[in-house]
């Protein structure tokens, strides 16, 4: 009874996919054809009857192409579990220069919403991954699209068939509920292939991806190395170093005052040894902010548990692994999940959170979650998107969900091998 459930129910899903392929697949060939409709309702004696078509078929074919192919990257994603990589190439930052005009990478333009339209229109003209949507746009009606129709066809032959008289009809039908029963769970399947082999990028544009993208790691590594070394040159000049001279006054002030006011002298070696105190904690401190002894000695989990500790937030850390990761790679977790739970407390206003580090095959997996108010944005130039990029270094991804209203969700997932 079970296993008849399953066929069933495997039926109708493959049936609703089916339909859902073939719907994707025409709707450029509609275009098409409503294009030779008008053409012909125009008839031949109109000297412009193939303007009108002929416009229509490529304004058509071009702003459906974009939207057809990710709509079946996403129906590969959410059928499969196959992510196909669009490849379509990514908008530089849009800047102003010192004379007032707006460079974009292309040209300049006198405003700033000039330069971005200008922008898309030259990376839309001049993307290859333009000419693999038109091709397959007109591949995909007669592969997947063809072998997809089959179990609606037989569903139309099957209502046709019955809805007549005589044996030939009937046989239709039958005929036609056999090939809709038996073809619905599989048509729908052969949208995958065909998607993979001819819509994923090109070796040539993985390339190109690729070196774009080690190009703005290198630049933010940058970035980040001169922005960390500028905190730790303020942080030693406003306190370590203030408290030093102080302290180095006073030590001068006791030697003079010694032998004449001993009292005084004493005085000022008492506030001195205390200010030595207070300079130690706070180059404690701040090669803490650098990376956390506990993080150096004993790991990342260790060190997300000492910080949770710590952690004004009601923390439960879960690990089912104890391993050792390169420095760079625990360094980067660690402050990612620093980051989040800080956002938990300053943002989300939440009370608790939760601190998950699994293995998942060659992969750690960090999931923080909180039950504060949500509504996180890794918009760009943000804190978020920055943690995004320093785990891109290590080809790592960071995944959000925080709706409105929470909780927040956010998955840190970096390759690595332990040690």
């Amino acid at each position: 009874m079970r296993g008849m459930r399953s066929w069933v129910t495997s039926v109708g899903v493959g049936l609703v996919r089916g339909v859902a392929v073939v719907a994707v697949a025409l709707l450029v060939p509609v275009v098409w054809a409503a294009a030779v409709l008008l053409g012909i309702a125009w008839g031949p004696s109109n000297p412009w009857s193939w303007l009108a078509p002929a416009v229509l078929v490529g304004v058509g074919t071009l702003g459906l192409s974009r939207p057809v192919c990710r709509t079946v990257r996403f129906l590969v994603a959410r059928w499969s579990s196959t992510v196909i990589a669009s490849g379509y190439r990514r908008p530089g930052p849009v800047t102003q220069l010192s004379t007032g005009y707006w460079w974009n990478g292309f040209g300049y333009e006198r405003t700033d919403r000039d330069a971005v339209l200008d922008q898309k229109m030259r990376l839309r003209w001049r993307d290859p991954a333009n000419w693999r949507d038109l091709r397959f746009v007109a591949i995909l009606p007669v592969t997947a699209g063809l072998v997809a129709a089959v179990p609606p066809a037989g569903v139309a032959a099957a209502v046709l068939g019955f809805g007549g008289s005589g044996i030939l009809a009937n046989g239709v039908g039958v005929l036609g509920v056999a090939v809709a029963l038996g073809s619905a769970p599989y048509a729908w399947r052969s949208l995958e292939p065909v998607a993979v082999r001819f819509l994923r990028p090109s070796a040539a544009m993985t390339l190109a991806d690729r070196v774009d993208e080690l190009t703005a790691q290198r630049a933010d590594t940058t970035i980040a190395q001169a922005a960390e070394i500028r905190r730790i040159e303020r942080d030693l000049h406003d306190g370590a170093q203030a408290r030093l001279v102080a302290l180095g006054m006073s030590l001068a002030t006791a030697e003079k005052l010694m032998e004449r006011d001993p009292e005084r002298a004493k005085a000022l070696m008492r506030e001195a040894r205390a200010g030595a105190a207070t300079s130690l904690t706070e180059l404690r401190d701040l090669v803490q902010g650098i990376n956390p002894p506990v993080l150096n000695e004993r790991g990342l989990v260790d060190a997300v548990r000492a910080f949770a500790l710590d952690s004004p937030l009601e923390v439960r850390v879960e690990a089912d692994v104890e391993l050792r990761l390169e420095p760079p790679v625990e360094s980067a977790l660690y402050f990612g999940v620093v980051e989040l739970v800080t956002n938990a407390v300053k943002h989300a206003h939440a009370s608790r959170a939760r601190i998950s580090l699994s293995r998942t095959g060659p992969d750690l997996v960090v999931v923080v979650e909180d039950d504060g108010r949500g509504g996180a944005d890794p918009r760009s130039g943000g804190g978020l998107d920055g943690l995004r990029r320093r785990l891109a270094v290590f080809d790592g991804t960071l995944e959000i969900t925080s709706p409105a209203g929470g909780p927040t969700r956010a998955r840190m997932m970096v390759p690595c091998a332990s040690w």
